[in-house]
């Protein structure tokens, strides 16, 4: 097999965060459409800010804007089902974080998509780049991967 081919482990992640699908994730194949994994990554990503470092992005001063973003798909996942998201730190810069994200039926250890999300930390009133606030820093390092 090569490693393109492989599957994204659970054990390549630090923490997960639950997540469901909703009917509406389906599409017209009877799968949840890829476009929709985007959200699952955004959401998990963001629920990650919010419940460790308490960092309520809605009114914050710094705001986490995505500069990037990709996912593999690899499995199809139908709803009903209960997800789970994978969370890393692939890297941690001054300004910006890029966290991978894998999306897992509960309890599998294949990832069904991969992917990552590039957040690059604004003001949120000039959208300027700054220093990634330290509450943030300090949960983004909780699940950095090696080498970070």
């Amino acid at each position: 097999m090569s490693e393109r081919d492989e599957l994204e482990s659970r054990q390549r992640y630090r923490v997960f965060i639950p997540l469901a699908t909703r009917w509406r994730d389906n599409d017209i194949f009877g799968h949840v459409n890829n476009v929709v994994y985007y959200s699952y990554i955004d959401t998990a990503v963001t629920t990650y800010y919010f419940e460790r470092a308490r960092y309520d992005v809605t009114d914050a001063l710094v705001i986490p804007n995505a500069a990037e973003t990709k996912c593999t798909y690899k499995r199809p996942i139908k709803h009903p089902a209960s997800i789970e998201a994978g969370l890393r730190a692939d890297r941690i810069g001054n300004t910006s974080a890029q966290i991978g994200v894998g999306i897992f039926l509960k309890g599998d250890d294949k990832a069904s998509a991969w992917g990552y999300m590039v957040h690059v930390f604004v003001d949120r009133v000039t959208t300027r780049p700054v220093p990634i606030p330290a509450p943030l820093r300090a949960v983004l390092e909780q699940i950095a991967v090696e080498g970070q």
